[in-house]
């Protein structure tokens, strides 16, 4: 079974191996990723985010965060399971959980960037609701090719 968990500092080095398995996997290491992932209570929790985590048994296998971009908004962004786990669902229970604290915290939009390779991330997303939005041309993700938003 899968509990959903909320961030505490005995997470951070699970965050990062996540996200750093995933991104080396897919793309490469950009700046800004890392000094999110080494520093996540101060990019992400002190400002106003939040990241959740998917355990299973004592095994943390999977990871999102979301990143508060202005008053309404938050950013899905950091999502990632381990290997062994893809395919059984992680992915949308973490969006799920991420979509249901954006609410309680009365935001108006949830966004993500992504990539168009990403072709079973997109497929997710889309059957959760999100719809492809103009990208930004200020976005920190030199790899972003693709933005999307979902209105709550």
């Amino acid at each position: 079974m899968i509990q959903y968990i909320s961030y505490s500092d005995r997470l951070k080095q699970h965050f990062a191996k996540l996200n750093y398995e995933w991104l080396e996997k897919y793309f490469y290491l950009e700046d800004y990723d890392r000094e999110v992932l080494e520093n996540p209570k101060a990019y992400i929790i002190d400002q106003g985010g939040q990241i959740f985590c998917a355990q299973a048994e004592t095994e943390i296998v999977g990871t999102v965060a979301l990143i508060k971009r202005g008053a309404n908004t938050f950013e899905l962004s950091k999502m990632a399971v381990t290997p062994k786990f893809q395919g059984q669902k992680i992915g949308k229970g973490l969006i799920e959980v991420a979509l249901n604290y954006s609410r309680s915290q009365k935001m108006k939009r949830v966004i993500l960037d992504s990539n168009r390779k990403l072709k079973p991330a997109l497929a997710l997303y889309s059957k959760m609701g999100f719809k492809e939005i103009p990208t930004d041309p200020n976005t920190p993700y030199e790899r972003c090719n693709i933005r999307m938003e979902i209105l709550l």
